[in-house]
């Protein structure tokens, strides 16, 4: 009998063996198996914008582009740009600048969708650019001291322009244009500044610490109530257009553009914005005594016992009320603006609403209300302000806001000056226009040299009342 000796594999490694086989051909299957390419989806920079949900803005901080204003930011461009991010439903993100070359030294950040500087499309500009829709025509104009005149040295043309100096700011389009016109065969005496705006540029000829300058048609509009030494020479270009730049793969942003800018100028809002911020500067003085006298006689009798009433219930004088009123809305109840202040103290619906005056076209509301406004004002001004100082600081910060009033008082300090005296504070609220002294203050750039017009032009209309009135009642007393 023969034994036969068999082996038995156990069941464990038999499924592991088979397992293993299985593994190893799912494996190199899907190894060799040609990858599925992924989809990548490029969104356009429209798309990038209403994804991330704010628009970058480049803005030059100047009073024809941007600024801070009594009642907030403020300027033709600034709302052009802040009506184009309503309209895409994302928040304004700003950057600001000081100068066009600053501006255009943008260009090459990929985070930033519009760069906003009163820019004209040149022909240079157009070859290096990507400019959006154009939202402004304009004209070169060279600008001197009217001093010139008297002088014999006024020019009238540009073959007169070589017995004067002529400074613009680098890099930007009045460059170009000059040097356009030496490359022609004019004989020109051309200096570019780096740290100077156009603005500053144009305070220094009404200085007459320059001659001569060149500004866009709209800048000079602008500057010509404040800087009244100014006169414009001529036109040195054709009509030009001012437009943003975008970023140069944005089709479908560019697109957009054209359309919501089409958009407004059917509804007409985009000619209520220029009349806004253009029209005044030809037509409204502030120290029209003509007017002023005339208007004493007709309009101030219908108001006089409300400036009366309010001036005695917030322990103010009645005739700088009444004052203060004509330099607001020449005593007009149904005076409005652009911006939305109306009524004989010209209040902002925001202001009216915390003031609690519910018709901002009532004489009677509007004037206490703008009488609270100031009285509340006074209280806000730092303590070390005394006596009559405190109700110049507090009109000043009526007009220009109260931000920008204590920024002058801390730049009056730093410049050895009496931060509390008017005196004082009226030198120095001009330089809140100054690149070297706006940039380091916590409000920014300001007009400055305007409440300083309105603060002393409202002390001038109270004069002429309170000498109107001690002779009225030194004729009804006389025997």
């Amino acid at each position: 009998m023969s034994l036969v000796h068999r082996t038995y594999v156990p069941l464990s490694i038999v499924l592991l063996v088979i397992f293993s086989f299985t593994a190893g051909w799912y494996v190199s299957t899907l190894q060799n198996r040609p990858k599925e390419k992924k989809e990548v989806v490029h969104l356009s920079r429209l798309e990038q914008i209403q994804k991330r949900g704010l628009l970058n803005v480049v803005l030059l901080n100047s009073p024809s582009c941007y600024y801070i204003g009594v009642n907030g930011p403020t300027g033709y461009e600034y709302d052009l740009v802040k009506d184009y991010a309503k309209k895409l439903g994302v928040d304004l993100n700003i950057t600001t600048v000081h100068t066009v070359k600053e501006a255009l030294s943008y260009t090459t950040n990929p985070a930033i969708d519009i760069i906003s500087a009163t820019l004209t499309k040149t022909p240079n500009r157009k070859e290096r650019y990507r400019f959006g829709p154009t939202y402004f025509e304009v004209q070169e104009q060279v600008i001197c001291n009217r001093a010139l005149h008297k002088e014999g040295r006024f020019p009238k043309d540009i073959e007169d322009l070589s017995d004067n100096n002529i400074v613009v700011g680098d890099a930007t389009s009045y460059e170009e244009t000059l040097h356009a016109l030496q490359e022609d065969g004019f004989e020109l005496n051309v200096t570019t500044v780096e740290d100077l705006s156009t603005e500053e540029l144009l305070e220094s000829v009404s200085k007459k610490e320059r001659e001569c300058t060149v500004a866009d048609s709209n800048i000079y509009a602008i500057n010509l109530r404040y800087f009244t030494n100014l006169a414009m020479a001529f036109n040195i270009s054709g009509r030009e257009e001012l437009g943003w730049i975008i970023p140069k793969n944005a089709d479908a942003l560019e697109a957009d553009m054209y359309e919501w800018i089409n958009a407004l100028n059917q509804s007409g809002k985009i000619i209520e914005l220029k009349d806004h911020y253009y029209s005044y500067v030809f037509l409204f003085d502030y120290y029209d005594k003509k007017m002023f006298y005339k208007r004493m006689k007709s309009r101030l009798p219908k108001y006089e016992h409300i400036f009366r009433q309010a001036a005695k219930k917030y322990a103010l004088p009645w005739t700088l009320l009444a004052a203060q009123s004509y330099q607001e809305s020449h005593w007009n109840p149904h005076a409005k603006s652009f911006t939305g202040v109306r009524g004989l103290m010209m209040l902002t619906r925001r202001t009216a609403k915390l003031l609690g005056v519910k018709k901002r076209t009532n004489p009677k509301q509007s004037v206490f209300g703008g009488a609270k406004h100031l009285s509340n004002l006074m209280q806000l001004i730092p303590k070390d302000v005394k006596g009559e100082n405190r109700l110049k600081y507090a009109l000043a910060a009526y007009n220009i806001g109260l931000g920008h009033v204590l920024d002058a008082m801390k730049l009056a300090k730093k410049l050895d000056r009496n931060p509390n005296s008017w005196a004082d504070l009226k030198i120095v609220l001009p330089y809140l226009s100054q690149k070297k002294y706006y940039r380091n203050l916590r409000f920014g750039y300001a007009r400055g040299s305007e409440p300083v017009r309105y603060v002393e032009g409202i002390y001038d209309y109270k004069d002429i009342l309170e000498k109107r009135y001690r002779e009225t009642l030194s004729r009804e007393h006389s025997p």
